[in-house]
């Protein structure tokens, strides 16, 4: 067991669990190239045990809190989420199941962990983690906003994070709390 990679991962989602001010129920998508956490490519070097350890980090944190956690496959399944069905009753789901060479090890960690996994073809989270490149924006509620975090890797893949806030309406900016 890589415990770094665990620790770097419970790390980040408590970040950015706290810097977005997530209550119980929000959602937070993370899409997560393991090939690029262990210093490979994006897509190429796919790793379940990789994928393990930093979703393992990354549960716990988001279990503690109430926070569901939508995992981001991979472009093979058109960047798909899988998440508890609890989260999302009453969506559209489709039918796919995620494999490590086909949405990503990530996603097939979250589909084999979650106890009643549902996928979607999209989902509006109130927060998100991008590891390595996967591009989550397109899976957040309007409108994002950049977070920094004390971390800006997880092994070694580039870490982004992003809260999202209510669209300002009207002539004056409402303050965000």
């Amino acid at each position: 067991m890589n415990t770094e990679l665990y620790n770097q991962a419970k790390q980040a989602a408590e970040e950015i669990i706290e810097a977005a001010k997530l209550k119980p129920g929000d959602i937070l998508v993370v899409g997560c190239s393991s090939s690029e956490v262990t210093g490979g490519v994006i897509g190429h070097n796919s790793s379940l045990e990789t994928a393990e350890q930093v979703f393992g980090g990354i549960y716990e944190a988001a279990q503690a809190k109430g926070i569901f956690l939508a995992a981001q496959c991979c472009e093979h399944l058109n960047r798909a989420v899988c998440v508890e069905r609890a989260a999302v009753p009453n969506a559209e789901t489709v039918w796919v199941v995620p494999q490590p060479k086909a949405g990503g090890s990530f996603a097939t960690t979250a589909y084999r962990t979650f106890k009643e996994p549902v996928m979607l073809e999209e989902i509006k989270a109130d927060a998100g983690l991008d590891i390595g490149g996967t591009l989550i924006g397109m899976h957040l509620k309007r409108v994002a906003v950049p977070v920094r975090l004390s971390l800006d890797r997880i092994g070694s893949a580039i870490l982004l994070a992003a809260r999202t806030r209510p669209k300002y309406i009207g002539g004056e900016r409402a303050k965000y709390e």
